[in-house]
């Protein structure tokens, strides 16, 4: 009988029929109490809610102090770095070539101050689920939250503002009136208060975090490129020039730079035409307005801006709602149809014996152990509480056996080390010390061997998201099983585990992620089993298999539990509280206690009698209730307290049992091996060859980035409207070439061709990499493969995507910025894009897989878009970087980029253009080798480090997969 069925059926009954009528008369008003009655939103007074989310916002901002500190950090070390760059003793003050250094100073400052806020975006929008949770509930009105965070982000904004104009003004060689440094602290200031509600709007306007990434780098993009220091104000497009007005950017730059060019060593000196004044001819050729009330102007804009910003942050919270809600991939009718199949099964599934006809047989192994030990370092807060031990032990003297055909529960309160010892036992330990024996059908256990005959079920299913779960079998059959297995016996193997553990009907299911999308919790533990029974383990390790799940799916779970169990394996779970019947569908119990100590070990006995006569005789312990739950009974009569009360060491009653010694005689019988049998031996480590491993790492990859449009459709789309951009921007400017500023504009749109795809790449890639670096840490633990053919199918993958993406991108931009149609000219265009998308997203990778978690993946490659921005070629020419920082020119791949992308187009050009100071002009490609360090001839070279860069990239990710672990257990 369906769920709905269900529902019908309630509604005949009379109980149903009575609880309708009653809920269609309304309630009498006159007869409830005053007090029932709320006649306000809130309960306290608005005033006390402000100070009670000051209070909240402040703990939150020490909570999360290690961001704010590394931002700190980063603009010390960024801020030092730039005033090095531009050192005062490198800065002149001559022509227009040396403005434009100054520009390009201006330009960077303006640049960090405005990006610095962008990790904002990440911490709301991991506040905005719990935010409209006490929205909703009227915990406080939206503004008593909105205003203690932009308040309290003020002190912190004054502080990096301060810091940076202290460190960079005097040290660059700014204008030295102290009035215009006051100016350039305030409007810099301005700027990161407008950048932070931009942010914050974004955030609670997308309220998602792939729309709000994607959306942010949009924003951004288009926020860069009609800024005005790219292409100047009076070179814009007529259908962009509106754009300039509504770029925050636009007006913190024009402030700056006129700010600058307005003192007086500017104005008083004369600019190359010998006619106009120097600081007039640099805001001319920059496009931005002489007159000195235009600083006020966008100090104004600004200020305006920041207070839009953060009303609509605040609207958008009041009014929006979050996106969307949990999808799940069976409908309420198919959940049905699954149930009633289901049910019809489990006759047929209860009660088979070993003899269930398996395609492929395997060997019954026991598992014995004998006084194991574990200790792990003691941890700081015990030594400060006084403890001298160096070592803390979770487990003591822990014996006991698990047999074929026997369902074991691993048992005891919480922190008692059930979890410990089964991570011990399987191997899955990253540290502490182990002693004791641990044998396999009487051999010593080795963990290479092991891990080919078990398998090990977590308690958190991790599983590859975007594959189904046919998929997720066949991936573990086949790298899991022996190679003398064929192909067809491996298929026939898997439809046989997924009809043991009832997963027929959603063989075409996604799995997801759990509890946002794909199967359900219990649905999830089903697949996770047979995931380790496909491999066809002897050996089974459940940890919690029925946490989380209500009775009737922790009764399906079970029911798969035993089914396995009945062809003859070893299956050992931990379990937590169970219900009745769950707990007496277990053979034996090892209970511990609190300590890692053993307190019981042997059968339950029927309706548990043997563990209940076991604990009675002990005088003093109260005796079961009538329909008592024996788990419960028996943890909370062997608890510490109860301890405590009957004087009484539950581990040393046990070790002075009978049932103690059969135990230990027990466990010595099976520490000797049976007559004629042999010690587990494989010729390699992996079922499957390196090659095999690579083959179906890349297959599985393969699908799940085809069923990935949260990650490759964003990226595609965000490429596309770039182009566009790109290409309606600076329409045909390729064509330009009558002076040295349209080569100037040029070098901006290659900087920003492949500084905003390239970074997006790697933005992009980084939550991928690191929800599978999840799924492997499971996967190599369970010895499917090897880290270095995952890592490499990891590489390989990308690459027809970044292809994909590179073509079109290539094609469009390359057209309608109107560069020269030559075969060699668009393929060396076609090949720099295509390896700069390419070490950009290889370069995301590489952090992943150095750094622990993705978070922090993500805050250090964001430190060095800083440096590669600023060693790009495009804030300051090569030329002009002082000597003690030219070396990071040659390993900034950013650098060869823009270099490669300049003499590919431009570096056999001898059409002349105005330079300042060059009379009759300068041929292109003297001008691009005497202003930018660029040399026509040094194609290959440029071609061969770009290779190298992505090659090194994905050497790093590789060897960070291989050989380093963050995973501690």
């Amino acid at each position: 009988m369906t769920v709905t069925e269900f529902v019908n059926k309630f509604k005949e009954f009379y109980v149903g029929v009575e609880l309708k009528k009653d809920l269609s008369m309304p309630f009498d008003k006159s007869k409830g109490h005053k007090a029932a009655l709320v006649f306000q939103n809130y309960s306290v007074r608005k005033m006390q809610l402000l100070r009670a989310c000051f209070d909240k916002e402040w703990l939150l901002i020490r909570r999360n102090s290690f961001v704010y500190i590394f931002r700190s950090c980063q603009i010390v070390f960024l801020s030092v770095t730039t005033a090095t760059v531009f050192f005062r003793t490198t800065m002149h003050q001559n022509n227009e070539n040396d403005g434009a250094v100054y520009v390009g100073a201006l330009l960077f400052s303006v640049l960090n101050m405005m990006f610095s806020g962008f990790s904002e975006l990440g911490l709301i929008m991991q506040r905005l689920p719990v935010f409209y949770k006490q929205r909703d509930m009227l915990f406080h009105p939206v503004w008593t939250y909105t205003v203690p965070n932009f308040l309290l982000a003020v002190p912190r904004m004054v502080l990096e503002t301060i810091i940076w104009v202290s460190v960079t003004y005097y040290t660059i060689g700014y204008a030295p009136e102290a009035s215009r440094f006051l100016k350039q602290i305030l409007l810099l200031f301005l700027t990161q208060i407008m950048a932070a509600g931009l942010y914050k709007t974004n955030a609670s306007v997308c309220r998602s975090v792939i729309i709000a990434n994607t959306g942010g780098a949009l924003m951004i993009l288009l926020i860069f490129l009609l800024a005005g220091f790219l292409i100047p104000r009076n070179e814009i497009p007529n259908m962009w020039s509106w754009s300039l007005w509504i770029s925050p950017m636009s007006y913190s730059y024009i402030g700056l730079v006129l700010n600058e060019m307005s003192a007086p060593r500017w104005m008083d000196k004369r600019s190359s035409d010998g006619s106009t004044s120097l600081g007039l001819a640099i805001l001319k050729v920059n496009g931005i307005f002489p007159e000195a009330k235009w600083y006020w102007i966008s100090a104004a804009a600004i200020v305006g801006l920041a207070v839009a910003y953060h009303v609509l942050f605040t609207l958008s919270l009041m009014y929006l709602n979050p996106l969307g809600g949990k999808h799940a991939t069976i409908t309420e009718e198919e959940g049905g149809e699954v149930e009633t199949d289901t049910n019809k099964r489990k006759e047929s599934t209860a009660g088979v014996g070993p003899d269930r006809g398996m395609v492929l047989p395997f060997t019954p192994l026991a598992m014995s152990f004998d006084s194991v030990n574990y200790y792990v370092d003691m941890p700081n807060e015990m030594k400060e509480q006084g403890v001298t031990d160096d070592r803390l032990q979770l487990l003591k003297d822990v014996t006991g056996a698990f047999r074929p055909g026997v369902l074991t529960a691993l048992m005891g309160v919480s922190g008692a080390g059930k979890t410990t010892l089964m991570d011990v036992l399987a191997g899955r330990k990253t540290g502490g010390c182990i002693e004791g024996d641990i044998s396999i059908s009487g051999y010593p256990k080795k963990q290479e061997t092991f891990a080919r005959i078990s398998g090990y079920c977590e308690q958190t299913d991790i599983h590859s998201p975007q594959v189904t779960v046919y998929e997720s079998l066949v991936f573990s059959a086949f790298l899991r099983l022996p190679k003398e297995v064929s192909h067809r016996e491996k298929q026939l193997f898997v439809e046989e585990v997924m009809d043991l553990v009832e997963l027929n009907n959603l063989r075409d299911a996604i799995v997801g992620i759990p509890g946002v999308t794909g199967l359900s919790t219990e649905q999830r533990k089903r697949l996770t089993i047979a995931v380790e029974l496909v491999a066809n383990p002897s050996i089974i390790f459940m940890d919690e298999p029925t946490s989380g799940l209500d009775a009737r799916a922790a009764a399906i779970v079970m029911r798969t539990v035993r089914n396995t169990v009945d062809t003859g394996r070893t299956v050992v779970c931990t379990i937590h509280q169970p219900s009745i019947d769950i707990f007496e569908a277990f053979d034996e119990l090892l209970l511990l206690k609190r300590g890692g100590q053993v307190i019981y070990s042997g059968p339950l006995g029927r309706h548990s009698q043997r563990i209940i006569e076991f604990f009675e005789e002990i005088e003093g312990v109260p005796k079961i209730r009538d329909k008592q739950n024996p788990a419960a009974w028996m943890l909370e009569v062997t608890s510490i307290a109860a301890e405590v009360r009957l004087g009484i060491d539950f581990a040393e009653h046990y070790k002075a049992s009978s049932l103690y010694q059969r135990n230990k005689e027990l466990v010595q019988e099976l520490s000797k091996p049976p007559e004629g049998a042999n010690d587990l031996y494989f010729e390699s480590q992996y079922a499957e060859s390196t090659w095999g491993q690579f083959k179906y790492c890349l297959w599985r990859n393969w699908w799940s980035y085809w069923r990935s449009p949260a990650h490759n459709l964003v990226r595609f789309f965000f490429t596309l409207i770039t182009a566009f951009l790109m290409g309606t921007i600076f329409w045909q400017f390729g064509k330009r070439r009558k002076s040295w500023n349209d080569l100037r504009v040029i070098v901006g749109a290659m900087f920003a061709a492949v500084q905003f795809v390239g970074v997006n790449n790697c933005a992009t890639i980084q939550p991928v990499v690191g929800v599978d670096r999840i799924v492997f840490y499971r996967e190599k633990a369970a010895g499917i493969y090897s880290g270095l053919p995952y890592a490499i199918a990891q590489v390989v993958i990308e690459i027809p995507y970044v292809l994909l993406q590179c073509t079109y991108y290539s094609t469009l931009v390359y057209s309608m910025i109107g560069f020269e149609w030559t075969a060699p000219k668009f393929f060396w265009f076609y090949f720099i894009c295509f390896f700069s998308f390419l070490y950009y997203t290889y370069f995301g990778m590489m952090f992943v897989a150095i750094t622990p978690t993705t978070q922090l993946a993500t805050i250090l490659t964001g430190s060095f878009y800083g440096l590669f921005n600023l060693f790009s070629g495009f804030m300051i020419p090569r030329q002009r970087i002082p000597k003690w920082w030219s070396w990071y020119c040659w390993i900034c791949p950013v650098s060869w980029t823009i270099y490669g992308l300049i003499v590919s187009q431009y570096g056999d050009l001898e059409d002349r253009i105005e330079v300042p100071g060059v009379e009759n002009g300068q041929p292109i490609k003297e001008f691009i080798l005497s202003y930018f360090g660029y040399d026509p001839n040094f194609m290959g070279p440029i071609a061969a480090v770009l290779v190298g860069f992505t090659v090194f990239y994905a050497f790093m990710f590789a060897f960070g997969i291989q050989f380093l672990n963050f995973q501690t257990r």
